[in-house]
């Protein structure tokens, strides 16, 4: 594969991740849809686009996937979905990110990594900009909000790490998401009180599932094996980014000098800790 190919699929990749984080927030800001069922559109929706793909390419789902990734995405895209009901794009791209890697650092040195001094420093760095992003003030985001996306970016960490060594990773991710359908379907049915959604939440959640989410693994699959880990790492630093810029084009979405210093010392922290500047 050329590298301007690449180089294509990991911008579209990039960009669907930031979609998710766009598509949500656009829906739930005007009522479109209630998290709930934007959660099971999305999964479900995702699940069905996989399957798809796999039985084109005559593959079998049944030997793959297991129930804790299952669990983990499913608590990844409840979260995620819950979060944005109060979120503005920007802050909750920033505390998903921060969070995931926060876990895969965190498990990283618990099973015996050892950070260099500026790789520590980095490291303190980052968590100093998530902190100052949520003490109490005018500008700080919604507390509860604040917290369910950080579980949510705690949980993609938890699904990334169990799908490392995982095998094929489109058999993977469509086992996952069928199980996780599972789930889903079980927290619409203790959610159908509260249950809203019209035409546009409707086509806003199955173009986060089948798109952004769905395609969007694929793509990011097809880059992943051309790019090196650092590559990789540098280029899902964009996605913050990414969903920032279009929080304020798409949205109206402020950018305040609290958003601005907490991303800067948070991506920049952490490019710190993986690259080791």
């Amino acid at each position: 594969m050329s590298q301007k190919r690449v180089l294509i699929l990991t911008l579209f990749a990039m960009i669907a991740f930031a979609g998710n984080s766009l598509l949500c927030r656009v829906a739930l800001k005007l009522d479109q849809v209630d998290a709930t069922s934007f959660t099971s559109i999305r999964i479900i929706s995702g699940a069905l686009t996989l399957w798809i793909i796999v039985r084109m390419r005559g593959g079998s789902q049944s030997t793959a996937g297991n129930w804790p990734s299952a669990i983990a995405l499913f608590s990844y895209m409840a979260s995620f979905s819950f979060a944005y009901i109060s979120l503005p794009v920007a802050t909750g791209a920033l505390l998903l990110f921060g969070a995931a890697q926060a876990t895969m650092i965190g498990y990283g040195l618990w099973t015996g990594e050892r950070l260099r001094m500026r790789q520590v420093a980095g490291l303190a760095i980052a968590f100093g900009g998530l902190v100052g992003l949520l003490l109490p003030g005018i500008s700080a985001p919604p507390l509860y909000g604040s917290i369910l996306m950080l579980f949510a970016g705690a949980s993609w960490g938890v699904y990334s790490l169990l799908g490392k060594f995982a095998g094929d990773p489109i058999l993977v991710t469509a086992e996952n998401f069928r199980r996780a359908g599972y789930l889903t379907l079980g927290l619409s049915v203790v959610m159908v009180p509260w249950v809203s959604i019209d035409m546009a939440g409707f086509w806003c959640a199955l173009s986060s599932g089948a798109l952004a989410s769905g395609v969007g693994y694929i793509i990011w699959y097809a880059a992943l094996r051309q790019l090196k880990v650092t590559s990789a790492a540098t280029a899902q630093l964009s996605v913050p980014v990414i969903a920032a810029v279009g929080g304020i084009v798409l949205l109206g979405e402020p950018v305040s000098l609290r958003l601005f210093f907490a991303s800067t010392a948070t991506l920049g922290g952490i490019a710190w800790v993986i690259f080791d500047i």
